[in-house]
This record gives structure tokens, C-alpha cells and sequence, in this order.
């Protein structure tokens, strides 16, 4: 019996993984081959990216109120992403960084912590602040886009900009500019007239839309087997759902970040490596725990709310000083980082023997 479930649950990871990468890259494909703007890719398929397994994951756990999975899914992720991957990716090579990295979306992952904490201190994650955190998402989203298309790499915007962007409102305006061909019949037109000149070749849309069709279902049952097979492992080694969520269910569903920022940095692009990073873990926090709640609200047990969540807040800010010293991680801290984790996973076992 437990053999099988081991089984189904590696089946269940392997299935969330390579079908997440295969769905995004087939639903990419087929919206080029149909005319979408980059716009719209870039705001629900690219943005989503390596997160689509923790959203996946989080979004049948709370299907079936199993709130302790999601909240260790979230916050395991985000602990892993730093502890586990950064460690593993300065353990290759020196990951150099560059100051924006810092000033705009360091800062936001670490606002995106405090909010969870916050919004986790009574207990509760309601769906109101699960519409809050969503629309958060949806503000930074558009922020970048409107950083990629009216400034140079070198320009940055930083969080209090974010915060006066978010406030005002002005994605809204942003969205309905992209969107704008999609609902004026002259716009659309000459949009359409300009394709014609570029036109991307439709041939094998009938492939592509097969191939996002399997790699959905392998989304769908890979997420279904993940957490069933997990709450299994919980009660029958009484083991608290929310300690496999943090690890068996969060390293698991890290694997894509891994894979990305092993890679990116080998490569020596460690802007990719540490950016990767950073935009999974406030997706993690904006999309997916949003997500999770707004589908039904999430209970946070006592253990998170005085030490995992806080222990991902510290990563984080860990993380912001060593980018800041030198604009580079070095070996010497992805080893710290390494030893962190390290210790947070005995710690996490420990306490749960004791």
C-alpha cells in the first residue's frame, strides 16, 4: 500500500512538472499562431511560468480544504526557492545580480511575505484578502510590462512607484490599452492588416492544441495524485499536513526554479537565475495562496504563523542583503543558505517528533 502510494505520488510530480512545461509552452504557441499580442501572453502565460505547479497543486488541495497543504506549499516554495535553489545554484558559479533586482522586485517579494504574514496572523486567509492579493498580482504584472515597453534595461522603478501604481489604479488604464484591438472593430482591423505583413505560419495549430489538451489532463490528475497521495502520507505516518506540504509537496513542485536557475546560472545569467527566483516567490504569494483562498478560504495552523511563515520573511530579507553586498551571490552564501535550509528542515522534523 505504501509502496503504491510512493508510486503514485512520484507519478503525480512527474506529471504536475513536464505537463505544466509542455501546457505553457503549447498554449504560448498556439496564441502567437492566433494573433494574441504579447500583451496578453506575457500576462497570463509567461508571468505564470514555473509556478504553475504550486498553483495547480494548491488550487485541489483547496478544493478539497486541505488549507494546511496550501499554506506549506506557499511558504515551503518560497523557502526552498531560496534555501535550496539559490544555495544549489552559488554552490556552481558566482550568481552576479544587478540593482534593480533589488530597488523593484526585491522589495516586492518581501512586501508580499510581510502581507502573507499579516493577512495569516488571525488564523485565516479570507477571500477578500485573497482578491487583494490577486490584484496585487495582476498591478505587478502589468508593472512590468509597462517597464519592459516604455524603458531600457538600465531604467528601473522602484517599490514605492509600484505602491503609487497599484494605488492609483493605473494598471487598469495599461490593461485596457493592451486590450484595446480586442474591443475597437478599426483597431482590430489594423492590427490584423499589419499581421498579415508578419504573419506567423498556422500549420500544426491541430498538434499544438492536441499536445495542451494531454499536457492539461497530465496538470489536472498530476496535481490530483500529488495531494492525495500526500494527505495519505500524513495521516498514515501522522505525520501534520502542513510539514509535507512544506517539504515533500514544495521541493517537488520547485523543480522547475531549479532546473531554470541551475541552468541560468552555469550560464552565467545570473539575472535570469535570481529573477526566476524572485518572480516564483511573489507569484507564489499573489497568484497561488490568492488563488487557493479565493476558491476557499485558508486556514493557517499556529506553527506557520510563529515560525515558518516568519522563517520565510528572514530568508527573504537574506536574500535582499547578500544581492545588495557587492551585487553578486558568492559561494561562501550560497553554502549559508544551504546550511539554513538544512536547518530549517531538521528543525521542522524535530519539532514534530518532539
Amino acid at each position: 500500500m505504501v509502496l503504491l502510494s510512493i508510486l503514485m505520488f512520484a507519478l503525480g510530480l512527474v506529471l504536475l512538472v513536464k505537463g505544466s512545461d509542455f501546457f505553457v509552452e503549447a498554449a504560448a504557441t498556439i496564441a502567437k499562431k492566433l494573433g494574441v499580442s504579447e500583451f496578453v501572453i506575457g500576462l497570463t502565460l509567461v508571468a505564470v511560468g514555473t509556478s504553475l505547479p504550486e498553483l495547480a497543486s494548491s488550487i485541489f488541495a483547496a478544493l478539497k480544504a486541505e488549507s494546511d497543504i496550501v499554506v506549506g506549499n506557499v511558504v515551503g516554495s518560497n523557502i526552498a526557492n531560496i534555501g535550496l535553489i539559490v544555495g544549489i545554484g552559488a554552490l556552481l558559479t558566482v550568481i552576479m545580480t544587478r540593482r534593480e533586482m533589488l530597488q523593484r522586485d526585491g522589495y516586492i517579494m518581501l512586501f508580499a511575505a510581510l502581507l502573507f504574514y499579516l493577512f495569516s496572523f488571525n488564523g485565516v486567509i479570507s477571500r477578500f484578502e485573497a482578491m487583494l492579493l490577486l490584484l496585487l498580482y495582476v498591478a505587478y504584472a502589468v508593472f512590468l510590462f509597462e517597464i519592459k515597453s516604455k524603458f531600457s534595461e538600465e531604467d528601473t522603478r522602484a517599490f514605492s512607484e509600484f505602491l503609487s501604481y497599484f494605488l492609483k489604479f493605473e494598471y487598469f488604464i495599461t490593461i485596457k490599452k493592451g486590450l484595446g484591438p480586442f474591443f475597437n472593430h478599426k483597431a482590430r482591423n489594423r492590427a490584423r492588416s499589419e499581421k498579415e505583413l508578419t504573419e506567423v505560419p498556422r500549420s500544426g495549430l491541430l498538434r499544438d492544441f492536441a499536445v495542451l489538451l494531454l499536457s492539461g489532463l497530465a496538470v489536472v490528475f498530476g496535481a490530483r495524485f500529488l495531494v492525495s497521495e500526500a494527505v495519505f502520507f500524513a495521516e498514515f505516518f501522522d505525520i501534520p499536513k502542513t510539514v509535507i506540504g512544506i517539504s515533500l509537496i514544495a521541493v517537488g513542485t520547485s523543480l522547475p526554479e531549479l532546473g531554470v536557475t541551475v541552468s541560468a546560472a552555469r550560464q552565467g545569467y545570473g539575472n535570469i537565475a535570481i529573477g526566476n527566483v524572485i518572480g516564483s516567490n511573489i507569484a507564489n504569494i499573489f497568484l497561488v495562496a490568492g488563488v487557493a483562498a479565493l476558491v476557499s478560504p485558508i486556514t493557517v495552523v499556529r506553527a506557520s504563523i510563529i515560525y515558518n511563515a516568519p522563517f520565510m520573511i528572514f530568508m527573504s530579507v537574506l536574500l535582499l542583503i547578500f544581492i545588495r553586498t557587492g551585487w553578486k551571490i558568492t559561494r561562501r552564501e550560497g553554502i549559508v543558505f544551504l546550511l539554513l535550509y538544512s536547518l530549517f528542515m531538521i528543525s521542522l522534523f524535530s519539532r514534530m517528533l518532539s
